[in-house]
C-alpha cells in the first residue's frame, strides 16, 4: 500500500521542505560516508518546483524528521497548495489549459522545423530533450520520412537512420562513418548510454564540432575496422539529431554537466518543456484531438472518457504517455465494456 510522508524538517537542494507532504517512494536511508543524517525518496509528479522530475531525495537530519500520514492528509495538502496558487497568482500570469496546449504544440512545431533544417543542411545538429512517451521520436521520424520520399521512389538507400538502444564507442564510430556524407542524417534515439562513456562522448563532440572540418579519429588498433575496410579517420559532413530523456539542466554530476555543456555549445538544444504531470496529460489530450485514436473508430465521447480515465488514475498507471493511451485503446477495441477493468489489471502498479 502506498505511504505518505510529512517532512517535519528537511531540505532539497538547499530549499526548505518542512511541512510538505509527499507520496513516499523509498523509506529513510542513511547517507554513506561521513555525511550526517539521511534522506527519503518521494514522488513529486503532482508538485511544482522540481524541474519536471518524477521523484527526488529529501535530506532530513534523522528518521524522526519525517512522519507517516494518511492519504487524506496528502489530499488535503494538495488541495490547499493548489487553491493557494490559484488565489495568489494574477489571472493574466496563470497559464490555462488551452495556453499550455498551445505552448506544447509550438515546441513540437519547432522540433519539426529544426529536424527539417538538419535534413536540408541548414543546421548541423539538434539535441531534443523531453520525458519518454510524448511523441519526440515520432515527430522527428515523420519529418525525415518526408525527405526520403524521392529516395524511396528511386529505390535508393535512405539518407537517414534512426539508431536506438545501447551502442559501443566503436559502433558509434561505424554508424557515423556510414552516414558521413552531406545530406545524410543520423538520429540517436534513446541512446543515453553514449553520454556516460568518455570515448563515445568525444566522438559525438567531434561529429558536432562547429569548425569548418569535422574530423573523427580512431587512434587505437581495431580488428573490426580493419576487417570491414574502414579508415582510422574520416571527415564527417552529415547532420545529427540526438533524442534524450535527460533534462540537461537537472544533471547533478559535475563531470557529466561539463560534457553536456560541451555538446550544447556545439549544437541547438530544444527542451520540449513538458515538466509536469499536467503537461503530459495536456499533450495526450492534444494528440487525441488531432486524430491519434481514429484507427480505432472510437466515438468522440468514448475518447474523452478514455482520456479522463487516464487522468483519474495517473498516479496508479505504470506510466503516463502516448504509448499508454494506445495500450488502453487496444483494450477498448478488445472489450469495450470491460476495458477499464482490464486496464486496472494490466496497466497499473500493484498495491497502489
Amino acid at each position: 500500500m502506498k505511504k505518505y510522508i510529512k517532512i517535519e524538517t528537511g531540505a532539497y537542494r538547499g530549499e526548505d521542505q518542512s511541512g510538505r507532504v509527499f507520496p513516499m517512494v523509498k523509506e529513510y536511508q542513511k547517507h554513506t560516508g561521513s555525511k550526517q543524517g539521511g534522506f527519503i525518496t518521494v514522488d513529486v509528479t503532482e508538485q511544482q518546483g522540481y524541474g519536471g522530475l518524477d521523484k527526488v531525495r529529501i535530506n532530513i537530519p534523522d528518521i524522526a524528521a519525517a512522519t507517516v500520514v494518511p492519504e487524506a492528509v496528502y489530499a488535503a495538502y494538495m488541495e490547499d497548495i493548489n487553491s493557494a496558487t490559484a488565489g495568489t497568482e494574477d489571472s493574466t500570469q496563470r497559464e490555462n489549459d488551452e495556453q499550455a496546449i498551445e505552448r506544447i504544440a509550438c515546441r513540437f512545431a519547432i522540433l519539426n522545423e529544426m529536424t527539417e533544417a538538419v535534413a536540408t543542411n541548414k543546421v548541423r545538429a539538434v539535441i531534443v530533450s523531453g520525458p519518454p512517451g510524448i511523441g519526440k521520436s515520432f515527430g522527428v521520424e515523420s519529418t525525415l520520412e518526408r525527405f526520403s520520399t524521392f529516395d524511396d521512389i528511386a529505390g535508393n538507400k535512405r539518407k537517414f537512420e534512426m539508431v536506438k538502444g545501447a551502442m559501443s564507442a566503436i559502433g558509434l564510430y561505424k554508424k557515423l562513418y556510414e552516414h558521413k556524407d552531406p545530406g545524410h542524417v543520423v538520429c540517436f534515439d534513446d541512446c543515453d548510454a553514449i553520454l556516460y562513456d568518455d570515448l563515445s562522448l568525444n566522438l559525438l563532440k567531434a561529429a558536432l564540432d562547429s569548425g569548418k572540418k569535422r574530423m573523427l579519429h580512431w587512434n587505437t588498433e581495431s580488428r573490426t575496422l580493419y576487417s570491414e575496410g574502414m579508415p582510422n579517420s574520416f571527415e564527417f559532413n552529415a547532420g545529427v539529431i540526438f533524442i534524450t530523456n535527460i533534462k540537461f539542466d537537472n544533471v547533478k554530476s559535475k563531470k557529466l554537466q561539463d560534457h553536456l555543456q560541451a555538446l550544447q555549445s556545439r549544437c541547438h538544444y530544444l527542451d520540449l518543456t513538458i515538466d509536469s504531470m499536467r503537461d503530459r496529460m495536456l499533450r495526450i489530450r492534444q494528440i487525441c484531438r488531432q486524430g491519434m485514436l481514429e484507427k480505432y473508430a472510437m466515438p468522440g465521447a468514448e475518447q474523452e472518457r478514455l482520456v479522463q480515465f487516464i487522468f483519474d488514475n495517473r498516479n496508479r498507471l505504470r506510466e503516463v504517455s502516448l504509448r499508454m493511451v494506445l495500450k488502453i485503446a487496444d483494450l477498448w477495441k478488445m472489450a469495450p465494456d470491460r476495458y477499464q477493468t482490464l486496464a486496472h489489471q494490466t496497466c497499473m502498479k500493484a498495491g497502489v
